[in-house]
């Protein structure tokens, strides 16, 4: 059994550790990029969707209501019946604020549904930042270190044969030969 490691090159470790850290400057901010996206996408939908179609449904009923006035008027006037110009317009101002009330249900739906689906992922997706943030930076600084322990055992030199010490036998089975004094 050989007593050194036949060390020539740690080439492959320091490709290996140079790729690893290219990995991790390109996945990391990946990371960071797709969770400020999610965070951007709850914001959205909780804060600029949700003020967008309350501030909708509000003037639809405004519109309705006055429309709904503008009937009623027609109505009471005796000097004219209703048009159907102004029966149309309720018509069309009610089915405007149905389809506002109807996106503002489906828009808190998609919030349920958005923090049901995304929380699961989001918790996944930290728990690789935390591998990449702490662990894969220590599996770097190993590597540095590993390196840097093959090479100063690679630049030992190997021992000089000692005279009388047990020589390998060409054949592999190392019997030792004794000299005669």
């Amino acid at each position: 059994m050989p007593e050194r490691a036949h060390v020539t090159s740690v080439d492959a470790l320091e490709s290996f550790r140079a790729n690893l850290i290219v990995y991790l400057s390109k996945a990391r901010p990946t990371l960071e990029e797709v969770s400020a996206d999610v965070q951007r996408m709850r914001g959205w939908l909780e804060g600029e969707q949700r003020t967008h179609w309350e501030n909708e449904v509000r003037q639809r009923s405004r519109a309705l209501h006055e429309a709904q006035q503008a009937l009623f008027s027609a109505k009471l006037s005796s000097f004219r019946e209703a048009t159907a110009a102004e029966q149309m317009a309720v018509q069309r101002t009610r089915r405007a604020l149905e389809g506002a009330e109807g996106k503002l249900r489906v828009l808190k739906q998609w919030n349920r549904v958005f923090d049901n689906r995304v929380d699961p992922l989001v918790k996944q997706m930290e728990k690789l930042h935390t591998v990449l943030a702490h662990d894969m930076v220590r599996a770097v600084a190993f590597l540095a270190q590993a390196i840097q322990t093959l090479d100063a055992y690679a630049a030992v030199a190997p021992p000089a044969a000692v005279p009388g010490a047990a020589q390998p036998q060409p054949g592999g089975q190392g019997r030792e030969r004794r000299s005669k004094p």
